[in-house]
């Protein structure tokens, strides 16, 4: 039986200003102890008794290196989790990489240990809204960067792109697309800009910050120009090519079961929910110990479907869950339709782009 493997990476060279992800800047590489703890950390969810305990045969259908900075490992760290994770034949095996510090050797190293997918954290085209957000790469970096990818043998290559940026335009946009599509990119992460609590921006924001309708109307003119160029929206922020989604985030819209090793890392095993704490020493020296944080139930499957373009099965929602919307909320539903919100036939439930960039207050009235 297959399961979704996310593996944290905490260290950095440096912290991006816009980053609230747990990680440690100012480091050049990982060190083997961490490796030593992950692959302890893996070992005992297969041998030690205990309620999250994994299935004999339970082996990972993908493998997902997150971070953090996931291209600061070196190949042969790759290789021992892998082999240690023992993914299923055909697994999706994706690893998050920053354009400045990929060599064709350790590209060639990351493909022969196993991994088929690559993220590029491009996020512009533009030299000055990269240095403004803290990036180390320039735009020629990431051009590089898709050149030797290709080179590598890596036929399944994502990018992401940040938008309503500082000063931000359509025509920044258009040149980050490009680069992408002309570069082989089958896959596109398209997120606007967020100022989150604890980080550089937060502590002094940026000048030129679009408003909330401009930021929305980037986000609408973005979902278009994808699907003019052939990427189609799959998830409010992920855009592919046929046949090219990323299936490790798949399982976590789909409710289907996830193990995450690492400081940070959350986990869903049986529907049930727990995270490593936020402690990479404790983690290295064996103290950590996963956390339980409740269940997943029809709130949750609700709020991750509709983050699906595809959308809300309500018969599925009633047999998993024996949920079923009120005569109030098919009202609702009905009314999202109505401004544009949302698509319903009587049986799904999908909300427009325009729709999700409201989830949160559509939710509100789906889930009392």
């Amino acid at each position: 039986m297959g399961f979704g493997l996310y593996l944290h990476i905490p260290y950095c060279r440096s912290k991006c200003r816009y980053c609230d992800f747990y990680s440690r800047g100012g480091c050049r590489d990982v060190p083997d102890a961490y490796i030593d703890a992950l692959l302890t950390a893996l070992r005992r969810f297969w041998e030690e008794p205990g309620p999250f305990r994994l299935a004999g045969d339970a082996r990972p259908a993908t493998v997902y290196f997150g971070g953090g900075t996931p291209g600061l490992l070196a190949p042969g760290q790759v290789d021992r989790i892998l082999q240690a994770a023992r993914p299923l034949p055909g697994a999706e095996v994706t690893l998050e990489a920053n354009p400045d510090a990929l060599t064709p050797g350790l590209l060639a190293g990351w493909r022969a240990a196993g991994v088929n997918r690559l993220s590029l954290g491009v996020q512009t085209a533009r030299d000055d809204s990269l240095a403004r957000l803290g990036r180390r790469h320039t735009a020629a970096q990431s051009r590089a960067a898709l050149a030797m990818a290709r080179a590598a043998g890596f036929e399944r290559v994502s990018g992401d792109i940040m938008l309503a940026l500082p000063g931000y335009t359509n025509a920044e946009f258009d040149e980050t697309l490009a680069l992408l599509a002309e570069g082989g990119a089958q896959h596109i992460s398209a997120y606007l800009l967020k100022i989150e609590p604890g980080t550089a921006f937060a502590a002094r924001p940026p000048a030129g910050l679009p408003g909330e309708d401009e930021a929305a109307e980037f986000y609408l003119y973005a979902a278009e120009q994808l699907q003019k160029a052939g990427f189609s929206q799959y998830e409010i922020s992920n855009f592919a090519r046929p046949g090219q989604e990323g299936r490790h985030n798949l399982i976590y819209w789909n409710c289907g079961d996830y193990l995450g090793l690492g400081p940070a890392a959350h986990s869903c095993l049986g529907s049930r929910r727990f995270y490593w704490p936020a402690d990479t020493a404790a983690f290295v020296a064996g103290r950590a110990r996963p956390v339980p944080d409740g269940g997943c139930g029809a709130e949750d499957y609700i709020m991750l479907q509709l983050r699906l373009r595809a959308g809300l099965d309500l018969a599925a929602l009633k047999e998993k869950y024996g949920r079923e919307f009120t005569a109030k909320q098919i009202q609702f539903v009905k009314k999202s339709c109505g401004a544009g919100y949302a698509r319903f036939d009587g049986r799904m439930l999908a909300l427009t782009p325009r729709g999700m960039l409201i989830q949160n207050s559509i939710l509100c009235e789906l889930l009392e």
